[in-house]
């Protein structure tokens, strides 16, 4: 099987396949050519150039590694070509297993406008604004004064957070509609736009959904993807602190229906907004492919996802039912970022000089990083998930936060101690929070420059620095271990720029 994608969902793949016999064929670009799924990979072949545009987005060079290495079938992972259905289609007439929804599926629900149009024809309940795209800002103006402000501008072939903008007054429509249309366009290759009424304060709550060829079709509950900065979510749990088992149950309902009315096969996820009442929901868009914070449905269900999107690829019907799913204790998932906090969260690639990563019961780690590599700086930044269930919320919140501190990274800045503030906010603890919870005073207060950290990262590679160095000295030179710590501070106080 051809796992058509890079880092650790990869990584992830390559594991599920090898757990069922299959040979796994990684593909890598000249920025990943150390990368941890190719060293996994039974086979692994070149794309090209660093820049996706140039690799893991050419559906020409994926399609000749299959033929080459004689893959069967295609896994797309998330991101890159995962949602697109003409790859999905030229991997079908190639005559390869495409392991993810039909392209029909897929088209479907690619676009909000259209997804909005044939989920409002389901009865699925929808968030209020336009089911198609709209020609200009006056006439989204006009909508937005009929449902009143404040509304969203959205990217109709958006996702991920981009192309998206709040628009709390009239006057403000004009230069957002501008700004909407052209990171649309520079995202997507597509600046259609349209408008949602902006719920305010919601919880983003998401459905993972799971269906074979047979026409079966069932939810696997919730997850709670709520905290989230510029639109993006960071931390993730399951099952959402304030669900009841009616509205989940409602929820999940709604779920299966949306993925029958477009006849999916394969795991997805439908995403909703959970009013302020913790009653009322909407639909908002369906991911056709693997979520990233899939493996915390995974802790709480027992079901692994990728087995079973290769056991569905390969024919099976559905080996159990609705009744069969039941969450049990609670799961945490940290996103770790190459991001340098202190600095608004800037992209922080680089080397690897120091990597451990956390261990004990019921602690799981999804990474494509080795100790010694680089994070390259052409993609996404997040190198990990750290993964933690527990009994119950609180115990799976501790042994998160144990794990974080555990974590070892040298070299570069990470999100970690951004998740650290976040474990000690007493409102998340308590579990009252929404997509509004990380705010420009809750970053003021919480996210300052962790000097403890970086003097602990520049001893670290002053000692390393200094044991690679002693191999090489003389022995008339050499140092005992008691003079270890002095010479390793000299060394600290170079790095710092000390005389």
């Amino acid at each position: 099987m051809l796992v058509a994608n890079r880092g650790e969902i990869a990584a992830r793949v390559i594991r599920g396949c090898h757990e069922r016999g299959i040979q796994a064929v990684a593909v890598y670009s000249e920025a990943d050519k150390d990368a941890l799924h190719v060293r996994m990979a039974d086979q692994a072949f070149l794309l090209g150039p660093a820049a996706s545009s140039e690799s893991y987005l050419r559906a020409d060079k994926l399609l000749e590694v299959a033929a080459k290495s004689g893959c069967d079938a295609v896994h797309p992972g998330y991101g890159f070509l995962s949602e697109n259905a003409k790859f999905a289609a030229q991997v079908i007439e190639a005559g390869l297993v495409w392991i993810g929804p039909p392209p029909s599926a897929i088209d479907a629900m690619g676009s909000k406008t259209g997804a909005r149009q044939r989920m409002t024809a389901a009865g699925v309940p929808c968030v209020p604004g336009t089911i198609e795209a709209l020609a200009d800002e006056h006439v989204a103006a006009q909508i937005a004064a009929d449902i009143g402000y404040p509304i969203m501008l959205k990217a109709a072939a958006g996702g991920g957070g981009k192309g998206m903008r709040r628009v709390d007054r009239a006057e403000d429509m004009a230069d957002a509609w501008l700004a909407t249309r052209s990171e649309a366009k520079k995202s997507f290759a597509d600046d259609a736009v349209y408008v949602e009424k902006l719920v305010e304060r919601p919880r983003h709550v998401e459905i993972q959904v799971l269906a074979d060829g047979h026409g079966n079709v069932v939810h696997l509950c919730e997850r709670d993807c709520s905290v989230q900065r510029r639109n993006q979510k960071v931390i993730e749990e399951s099952p959402c602190p304030v669900l009841s088992p009616d509205t989940r149950a409602a929820m999940g309902a709604v779920a299966v229906r949306a993925a029958a009315a477009v006849n999916y096969v394969g795991a997805g996820t439908c995403e909703f907004l959970l009013a302020e009442d913790n009653r009322s929901f909407y639909f908002l868009e369906m991911n056709t492919r693997l979520q990233v914070e899939h493996p915390i449905t995974e802790m709480v269900t027992g079901i692994d996802l990728v087995h079973a999107q290769l056991r569905v690829a390969a024919g099976e019907r559905l080996w159990f039912c609705q009744e069969d799913v039941v969450q049990r204790g609670h799961a945490v998932e940290c996103r770790i970022y190459a991001e340098d906090m202190a600095a608004n969260f800037r992209p922080s690639p680089g080397p690897l000089r120091g990597y451990r990563e956390p261990a004990g019961p019921w602690v799981r780690v999804d990474s494509g990083v080795v100790e010694g590599m680089d994070v390259p700086r052409y993609y996404d930044p997040m190198v990990a998930k750290l993964i933690c269930w527990g009994a119950d919320r609180d115990a799976a919140l501790e042994r998160t936060r144990r794990a974080l501190k555990d974590y070892l990274v040298v070299g570069i800045p990470t999100s970690i101690p951004f998740f650290l503030a976040i474990l000690d906010d007493p409102d998340f603890r308590a579990g009252h929070y929404s997509t509004a919870f990380i705010r420009p005073e809750w970053l003021e207060a919480h996210v300052r420059p962790d000097h403890d950290a970086e003097e602990i990262a520049l001893i670290a590679a002053a000692i390393a620095k200094f044991e690679s160095d002693k191999k090489s000295l003389p022995a008339d030179d050499a140092v005992t271990d008691g003079s270890t710590w002095k010479r390793s501070l000299r060394w600290s106080e170079r790095a710092r720029g000390v005389r």
